[in-house]
């Protein structure tokens, strides 16, 4: 029993556990299927790297909606087959939260739902709205009545405002107000609704199992349950099933897409396809990119795993210098709750990752990772090179310094806490304490996704942590008086 004067708390450092880039939320939708709420369990399943706090799936059986929202895993509540007959129906959505605005607390958790004039309306949000606290302001002050802290449901009544006729009419004008950036997922009692934001900011792609279309965030999803990929959604479209067929929809003006270049680097599971390129081979080829600019004389090249492996071999490839598991993974831990001792704390960072000291010791390594954010996992991970005998280690970064916060749904520190927004390359080596540092060049990720160069005129992605330089309005941040009342946190049993 622990003793009344101490308290148990997680072995991981807060610190290092937030020195990564914290991946959004993910959606599914699938409609004219039997096992509609099934496949869209499985779908989330591969869709869990999006998001760890929690999942929900909503669905609709001709009759009634059913809905099922829990914190934790996919798997602690969907893999129970009493869960999925409880959700029946031949439409379903579902999502996966990471949060990014608004708290880890049930009533957060998506899809969320709602009775409206035109009848029962859910929806699913990946991205983040960069006026939602302001539209949530000015909806409260006109009496809507909020339910969650996130900025999501405002959609919900913007749609509800609407006094257009047809449905989809009424979810284009909600749409017509949001800024930043979106791909939703939605369903009434006939439809099942997609929706791109007019820059393709989010990911969404379209797929096909034995004729049930299917909306998702990433083609991984579709691998998992042996769908088809048909096409990636467009920027700006608005795409619509029911039982008359297909419908897609343009409202916005035309404009060239900026995907988020993170989904690249970081977000998207390496097998999947995203914009027609394979993430694991635009990995690989930052990693040869990152050779070409900034060589060393190593001995062996190490990935942080697992988010350095791709880069990692692309480096090897392009430099001559052999592959090596320098670094293994823990991929069984969880968060282990112990006393709270110091000497334990400092343990913390040897539960994910161990050197493996037959491949270190005695060589020059060069270390390859995906970002660097705070740096605290960095300074952590050299000491453990030097402690299992490197003579020197060199640090790679397979993406430029990130200098900027992210407003469109990745959860970036404050800039102030961003190691290279205050920090020169050569203090930051200083900082983690390698014998090297160099970052991939903004151009070289652009040559690694296919790009000549970056456009400066119009930039082909979204790139604002590297560049600075944000492709909406950024209403929240720039209104002065956009701080919302705080909203009243209810505690919630389950």
């Amino acid at each position: 029993m622990t003793a009344p004067t101490e308290r148990a708390f997680s072995v991981f450092d807060p610190t290092l556990d937030g020195d990564r880039l914290r991946e959004e939320c993910g959606v599914f939708g699938i409609y004219g299927h039997r096992d509609a709420a099934a496949v869209t369990a499985l779908g989330l399943h591969a869709l869990q790297h999006r998001g760890e706090e929690a999942a929900g799936i909503v669905s609709f059986d001709g009759s009634r909606f059913h809905s099922e929202r829990r914190l934790g895993l996919v798997e602690d509540t969907f893999s129970k087959r009493h869960i999925i007959d409880q959700l029946p129906g031949h439409i379903a959505i579902g999502h996966v939260r990471y949060s990014t605005t608004g708290g880890t607390i049930l009533r957060n958790v998506q899809p969320f739902f709602a009775e409206l004039a035109a009848g029962g309306f859910a929806v699913g949000h990946n991205g983040n709205l960069t006026n939602g606290l302001t539209l949530r302001r000015q909806l409260v002050d006109e009496g809507a009545m909020m339910h969650s802290t996130s900025d999501t449901e405002v959609i919900l009544h913007l749609v509800a405002r609407s006094r257009r006729s047809r449905f989809v009419d009424r979810f284009i004008d909600a749409l017509r107000l949001l800024e930043g950036s979106y791909s939703l997922v939605a369903m009434t009692n006939k439809k099942l609704i997609a929706a791109r934001d007019p820059l393709g900011i989010r990911p969404l792609v379209l797929g096909d199992l034995d004729g049930s279309p299917i909306v998702t965030s990433e083609t991984c999803a579709l691998d998992i349950i042996g769908a088809k990929y048909v096409r990636d959604i467009e920027n700006g479209e608005v795409l619509v099933f029911d039982e008359h067929g297909a419908y897609s929809h343009k409202p916005f003006p035309q404009v060239a897409p900026r995907p988020c270049i993170f989904e690249y680097i970081y977000f998207s599971r390496p097998d999947s396809m995203v914009g027609g390129r394979s993430v694991y081979e635009v990995r690989k080829a930052m990693g040869k990119e990152l050779a070409q600019e900034a060589p060393t004389a190593a001995d062996v090249v190490v990935p942080v795993p697992d988010s350095g492996v791709p880069a990692a071999i692309g480096y090897a490839q392009a430099s001559g210098i052999p592959y090596e598991l320098g670094i293994i993974r823990n991929h069984y831990v969880g968060r282990t709750f112990i006393q709270p001792t110091q000497s334990i704390r400092e343990l913390g960072v040897r539960l994910k990752h161990n050197a493996n000291r037959a491949v270190v010791a005695g060589k020059r390594i060069v270390l390859i990772d995906d970002s660097l954010v705070r740096g605290t996992t960095s300074v952590k991970i050299v000491q453990m090179m030097r402690e299992a005998g490197a003579t020197e280690v060199h640090f790679r970064i397979a993406s430029p310094p990130i200098t900027h916060p992210d407003y469109y749904g990745i959860d970036t520190p404050e800039r102030e806490k961003l190691l290279a927004a205050t920090h020169t390359v050569e203090e930051m080596r200083q900082i983690i304490g390698a014998d090297s540092l160099a970052f991939l060049s903004v151009d070289g990720i652009y040559r690694a996704v296919g790009e000549e160069r970056r456009d400066p005129a119009r930039p082909q992605f979204t790139d604002h942590c590297f560049t600075g330089e944000y492709p909406t309005p950024l209403t929240d941040k720039t209104t002065a008086d956009a701080a919302p009342r705080r909203p009243a946190l209810l505690a919630e049993a389950s």
